[in-house]
């Protein structure tokens, strides 16, 4: 999608320093962080909303996850604990819409997170 932000991003058309990639995925610090950490993983692959996940988009998730427990490990956070958090549209908190998901630690995470 020619005016998506992160797809931009991903595609390395904007200036975004990534803390990981590989072929599916970057990783980035947020640019108005609510943690000490708190790092966007977002495929490289455009899906708007999670909704739109087709069956070969599963491994896709299930790898998401695997990158934030390595995300979590390399930076201090994982012996504590974590949150990862996924939005899917406006009600949801959904403000780009192309998938991602938020990698937050090195805080104490409140309930309800509101």
């Amino acid at each position: 999608m020619e005016d998506c932000l992160f797809c931009k991003i991903t595609a390395g058309e904007m200036d975004t320093d990534f803390v990981y990639e590989d072929d599916k995925v970057v990783a980035f610090e947020d640019v108005n962080p609510q943690a000490p950490v708190h790092l966007l993983i977002v495929p490289k692959k455009h899906i708007s909303t999670i909704l739109e996940l087709e069956e070969e988009d599963y491994s896709l998730i299930s790898h998401i996850y695997k990158v934030a427990n390595k995300l979590a490990e390399a930076e201090g956070i994982a012996e504590d604990g974590f949150r990862i958090v996924h939005n899917c549209k406006e009600e949801g908190g959904q403000t780009v819409f192309h998938i991602h998901f938020h990698l937050l630690g090195g805080r104490s995470m409140q309930w309800p997170p509101g």
